[in-house]
């Protein structure tokens, strides 16, 4: 009885597309997937389907993970030595993985010609210590959302490409102008009903914009005077007087924007559907404000490892490229709405080729604005730093404070791993 209950929970665990049949197939190849929107789960079965269906020497067995204990069962599968061949994973944690000797390097199992296509977004988040780690079939994008007529009858210009971006005195003053003629002259929607990462990709973004950054990049090894330096508390000292200006909705419902509530919503690729069916060619995307170096964006999503206990890397390999051919990229970005995670793929999509919608967000990923986050072990304790900084400043706390503390967490970790020291891959 005992066996039966554990093979019953077995099988619940699988989404396998296809029976497996050993006798029919060279190699089971055991995928795991993030059990996200039910569009990416029903895309990701066609996948696995249609490459099942396509050769007779790979057999990909699929499972379904839930993505809010994601990254909490990754971890405990691999101290139980139990992980996957093919991983998927949320993208930035792909250096902590690594570090950890998880994941093999991509280098030689993905050909040139598919690196050479995918976004360079895509190849900076996978890339620690010099080899490619990880690569994603997309790529994610974040900017501001606004009704153009509502723009238009206020008398504010209205910015087009990442160049016209309003400076961070001009995005104060459309603030005040919109909140002249608003109710509650609460006008701007930063998603604060959000979890957690969202605060570390949405705003970080603003303090690299200013100059600083959340570690120091040249040795990552101390986040003092740049997390907690001028420009990051400049940055973070005009997100709070937003707040405490009255102009940032609660949102507590999601629902500020397409309500009309609010004239600006700070949001990602994810949120264009649900506003383009409220407010159609009224629509307009825009790139965040520039506070002084330009403006930048978050970026990165979830992407795809091989794993270092894999006895199948080379199958792993060939389903991964499968993934990434252009159709195949297409079908999952048209599932999530995500920005396609190949050059081949954005010039053939509806949405963010050159005369789609959403080109704004392909451009910056294309053309230097987007920032990865920080390319280090320490970033899962950067991320919660930051995060536990952001909320004691939008509840009022003293900015310089309180990125003071989330440095010193940080330096701390560093100093208690003794500096994460530098990964020998296997050749």
């Amino acid at each position: 009885m005992a066996l039966a209950a554990l093979l019953g929970a077995l099988a619940g665990c699988g989404d396998n597309a296809l029976p497996t049949d050993p006798a029919s197939a060279e190699v089971g190849l055991q995928v795991w997937f993030h059990s996200g929107q039910p569009g990416e789960r029903q895309t990701i079965r066609g996948q696995v389907a249609r490459f099942n269906a396509g050769q007779e020497d790979i057999r990909v067995n699929l499972t379904l993970i839930p993505e809010r204990s994601y990254n909490t069962q990754v971890q405990a599968a691999a101290l139980a030595g139990d992980l996957p061949d093919l991983l998927e994973f949320d993208g930035p944690f792909v250096y902590n993985y690594v570090w950890q000797g998880h994941l093999v390097p991509l280098d030689g199992l993905i050909s040139a010609e598919t690196r050479r296509d995918l976004l360079p977004s895509v190849i900076d988040q996978g890339t620690f210590s010099g080899r490619l780690y990880s690569v994603g079939t997309f790529d994610s994008g974040l900017g501001l959302y606004a009704r153009r007529s509502r723009l238009a009858s206020a008398g504010i210009r209205i910015p087009r490409s990442a160049d016209e971006a309003w400076s961070a005195d001009e995005f104060d003053q459309a603030l005040a102008t919109l909140a002249a003629s608003d109710e509650d002259k609460a006008v701007l929607d930063l998603k604060l009903n959000y979890p957690g990462e969202w605060l570390t990709y949405a705003f970080s973004p603003l303090i690299q914009s200013a100059g600083g950054d959340l570690i120091d990049r040249r040795t990552y090894g101390s986040a003092r005077q740049v997390l907690d330096g001028p420009a990051a508390q400049a940055a973070m000292d005009r997100v709070q007087g937003w707040v405490q200006g009255g102009y940032v909705d609660p949102n507590l419902d999601d629902a500020a924007f397409t309500e009309g509530r609010v004239a600006l919503a700070w949001g990602g690729h994810w949120n264009y559907a649900g506003y383009a069916s409220a407010f159609g060619d009224d629509l307009v995307v825009m790139p965040l404000p520039d506070f002084g170096q330009g403006t930048r964006t978050g970026q990165g999503s979830w992407s795809w490892g091989i794993t270092a206990g894999s006895e199948h890397a080379e199958a792993a390999a060939e389903f991964l490229a499968f993934l990434l051919r252009p159709e195949e990229v297409l079908a999952m970005a048209q599932a999530n709405g995500a920005v396609p995670g190949t050059r081949t793929a954005v010039a053939q999509s509806p949405l963010y080729s050159a005369q789609g919608a959403l080109r704004l967000f392909a451009e910056q990923l294309t053309s230097g604005q987007g920032v990865p986050r920080p390319q280090t072990p320490a970033y899962p304790v950067i991320t919660s730093a930051f995060q536990e900084a952001f909320r004691a400043i939008r509840n009022g706390k003293d900015v310089q404070t309180a990125l003071e503390k989330a440095a010193t967490v940080i330096d701390q970790d560093i100093a208690d791993n003794q500096g994460y020291p530098p990964v020998r891959p296997p050749p």
